[in-house]
Protein backbone atom coordinates (compact mmCIF):
# COMPACT_ATOMS: atom_id res chain seq x y z
CA UNK A 1 0.00 0.00 0.00
CA UNK A 2 1.48 3.17 -0.85
CA UNK A 3 0.23 6.50 0.44
CA UNK A 4 -0.16 9.55 -1.49
CA UNK A 5 2.38 12.16 -1.69
CA UNK A 6 2.23 14.85 0.37
CA UNK A 7 1.16 18.50 -0.79
CA UNK A 8 3.79 21.14 -1.09
CA UNK A 9 2.99 23.36 2.10
CA UNK A 10 3.23 26.88 1.49
CA UNK A 11 5.46 28.53 5.16
CA UNK A 12 2.60 29.79 7.92
CA UNK A 13 4.86 32.85 7.63
CA UNK A 14 4.98 34.01 4.18
CA UNK A 15 0.92 33.09 3.44
CA UNK A 16 -0.14 36.35 4.91
CA UNK A 17 2.08 38.33 3.17
CA UNK A 18 1.28 37.11 -0.23
CA UNK A 19 -2.78 37.27 0.49
CA UNK A 20 -2.23 40.93 1.10
CA UNK A 21 0.02 41.40 -2.05
CA UNK A 22 -2.62 40.29 -3.91
CA UNK A 23 -5.08 42.12 -2.39
CA UNK A 24 -3.18 45.30 -3.23
CA UNK A 25 -2.55 44.45 -6.52
CA UNK A 26 -6.25 44.12 -7.40
CA UNK A 27 -7.08 47.34 -5.64
CA UNK A 28 -4.55 49.13 -7.17
CA UNK A 29 -5.94 47.61 -11.29
CA UNK A 30 -9.42 48.32 -9.60
CA UNK A 31 -9.07 52.08 -9.14
CA UNK A 32 -10.19 54.46 -11.14
CA UNK A 33 -7.31 56.24 -12.82
CA UNK A 34 -6.37 59.98 -11.37
CA UNK A 35 -7.93 62.73 -13.26
CA UNK A 36 -5.37 64.78 -15.25
CA UNK A 37 -6.40 68.66 -15.56
CA UNK A 38 -7.52 69.41 -19.10
CA UNK A 39 -6.76 73.06 -19.06
CA UNK A 40 -5.49 73.97 -22.35
CA UNK A 41 -4.19 77.53 -23.76
CA UNK A 42 -4.02 78.74 -26.99
CA UNK A 43 -4.95 81.42 -29.47
CA UNK A 44 -7.80 81.89 -31.03
CA UNK A 45 -8.37 82.90 -35.05
CA UNK A 46 -7.72 86.47 -34.44
CA UNK A 47 -4.43 85.49 -32.32
CA UNK A 48 -6.53 86.28 -28.54
CA UNK A 49 -5.31 83.73 -26.06
CA UNK A 50 -7.83 81.42 -25.27
CA UNK A 51 -7.83 78.87 -22.50
CA UNK A 52 -10.45 76.08 -21.99
CA UNK A 53 -11.29 73.12 -20.09
CA UNK A 54 -12.77 70.42 -22.19
CA UNK A 55 -14.45 67.37 -21.00
CA UNK A 56 -16.81 64.72 -22.65
CA UNK A 57 -19.39 63.74 -20.25
CA UNK A 58 -22.81 61.45 -20.05
CA UNK A 59 -26.25 62.95 -18.64
CA UNK A 60 -28.45 60.44 -16.90
CA UNK A 61 -29.87 58.84 -20.32
CA UNK A 62 -26.18 57.85 -21.35
CA UNK A 63 -26.03 60.27 -24.06
CA UNK A 64 -22.44 62.16 -24.67
CA UNK A 65 -21.97 65.63 -24.50
CA UNK A 66 -18.50 67.95 -24.81
CA UNK A 67 -18.39 70.50 -21.87
CA UNK A 68 -16.23 73.53 -22.90
CA UNK A 69 -15.77 76.19 -19.88
CA UNK A 70 -13.58 79.07 -21.64
CA UNK A 71 -12.03 82.48 -21.29
CA UNK A 72 -10.64 84.59 -23.84
CA UNK A 73 -8.23 87.43 -23.79
CA UNK A 74 -6.26 87.98 -20.31
CA UNK A 75 -6.41 86.53 -16.79
CA UNK A 76 -10.00 87.63 -15.04
CA UNK A 77 -12.16 87.60 -18.35
CA UNK A 78 -14.99 86.28 -18.34
CA UNK A 79 -15.82 82.65 -18.47
CA UNK A 80 -18.07 80.86 -20.62
CA UNK A 81 -19.45 77.57 -20.50
CA UNK A 82 -20.49 75.94 -23.66
CA UNK A 83 -22.66 72.40 -23.99
CA UNK A 84 -22.05 70.83 -27.15
CA UNK A 85 -24.59 67.92 -28.78
CA UNK A 86 -24.09 65.82 -30.99
CA UNK A 87 -25.72 67.64 -34.08
CA UNK A 88 -28.90 65.88 -35.77
CA UNK A 89 -29.12 63.73 -32.77
CA UNK A 90 -30.08 67.32 -30.67
CA UNK A 91 -31.47 70.78 -31.18
CA UNK A 92 -31.49 73.16 -28.30
CA UNK A 93 -34.03 75.56 -28.70
CA UNK A 94 -32.74 79.61 -27.75
CA UNK A 95 -32.81 81.03 -25.35
CA UNK A 96 -33.41 78.48 -22.59
CA UNK A 97 -31.21 79.34 -19.16
CA UNK A 98 -29.10 76.29 -17.74
CA UNK A 99 -30.16 75.11 -14.34
CA UNK A 100 -27.48 74.25 -11.92
CA UNK A 101 -27.47 72.43 -8.14
CA UNK A 102 -25.46 71.67 -5.87
CA UNK A 103 -26.35 70.39 -2.70
CA UNK A 104 -28.57 72.78 -1.87
CA UNK A 105 -27.33 75.46 -3.85
CA UNK A 106 -28.76 76.42 -7.14
CA UNK A 107 -28.53 79.16 -10.12
CA UNK A 108 -29.90 79.69 -12.95
CA UNK A 109 -27.00 80.67 -16.09
CA UNK A 110 -28.36 83.11 -18.68
CA UNK A 111 -28.32 81.81 -22.44
CA UNK A 112 -25.72 83.95 -24.31
CA UNK A 113 -25.69 81.84 -27.50
CA UNK A 114 -26.99 84.32 -29.48
CA UNK A 115 -24.33 86.61 -29.11
CA UNK A 116 -21.96 84.37 -30.58
CA UNK A 117 -21.79 84.98 -33.84
CA UNK A 118 -20.85 81.45 -35.19
CA UNK A 119 -23.19 79.73 -32.71
CA UNK A 120 -25.77 82.13 -33.91
CA UNK A 121 -25.89 81.42 -37.93
CA UNK A 122 -25.25 77.09 -36.90
CA UNK A 123 -28.16 76.05 -38.52
CA UNK A 124 -27.02 72.70 -36.52
CA UNK A 125 -28.16 74.19 -33.32
CA UNK A 126 -26.70 71.52 -31.47
CA UNK A 127 -24.34 73.89 -29.14
CA UNK A 128 -25.51 76.53 -26.16
CA UNK A 129 -23.68 78.92 -24.25
CA UNK A 130 -23.88 80.41 -21.02
CA UNK A 131 -22.51 82.98 -18.52
CA UNK A 132 -20.51 80.94 -15.83
CA UNK A 133 -19.64 84.40 -13.81
CA UNK A 134 -22.28 83.74 -11.30
CA UNK A 135 -21.55 80.21 -10.56
CA UNK A 136 -18.30 80.61 -10.21
CA UNK A 137 -18.26 84.11 -8.08
CA UNK A 138 -20.12 81.68 -5.58
CA UNK A 139 -18.55 78.23 -5.70
CA UNK A 140 -15.89 77.82 -2.45
CA UNK A 141 -15.10 74.73 -3.20
CA UNK A 142 -14.59 71.97 -5.70
CA UNK A 143 -17.79 70.47 -5.34
CA UNK A 144 -20.09 67.90 -8.11
CA UNK A 145 -22.72 69.66 -9.76
CA UNK A 146 -25.82 68.60 -11.65
CA UNK A 147 -26.91 70.39 -14.80
CA UNK A 148 -30.46 70.68 -16.09
CA UNK A 149 -31.22 72.49 -20.03
CA UNK A 150 -34.91 72.02 -19.89
CA UNK A 151 -36.61 69.80 -22.78
CA UNK A 152 -32.90 68.50 -23.63
CA UNK A 153 -31.48 67.23 -20.05
CA UNK A 154 -32.96 66.49 -16.93
CA UNK A 155 -29.14 65.36 -15.30
CA UNK A 156 -25.86 66.22 -16.22
CA UNK A 157 -23.93 65.50 -13.37
CA UNK A 158 -20.69 67.43 -13.24
CA UNK A 159 -17.55 65.65 -11.30
CA UNK A 160 -15.64 67.75 -9.16
CA UNK A 161 -12.09 67.96 -10.90
CA UNK A 162 -14.45 69.86 -13.53
CA UNK A 163 -15.58 71.76 -11.55
CA UNK A 164 -11.88 72.67 -10.39
CA UNK A 165 -11.06 73.32 -13.82
CA UNK A 166 -13.71 75.63 -14.56
CA UNK A 167 -12.79 77.43 -11.32
CA UNK A 168 -9.14 78.04 -12.44
CA UNK A 169 -10.08 79.68 -15.25
CA UNK A 170 -10.62 83.19 -14.63
CA UNK A 171 -6.77 83.35 -13.07
CA UNK A 172 -4.73 80.68 -15.43
CA UNK A 173 -1.94 81.80 -16.89
CA UNK A 174 -0.27 79.79 -19.46
CA UNK A 175 3.07 80.39 -16.94
CA UNK A 176 1.59 78.17 -13.98
CA UNK A 177 0.80 75.20 -16.08
CA UNK A 178 2.56 72.43 -15.29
Amino acid sequence: MTLPSPRPQTPPGLLRPLLALAIALLAWLAAPPVAVAQVHAHPDENGASVVRSLESLRDLDYRSWQVVAYRQGPPGGPVTLRIVGYPGKVRLDHPTALLVRSGRQSWQLDDITTANPKLALDGRDAAAEFNLAPLLADLQQNRPLRLELPGVFVELPVPPYVVGEWRSLPDWRETGAS
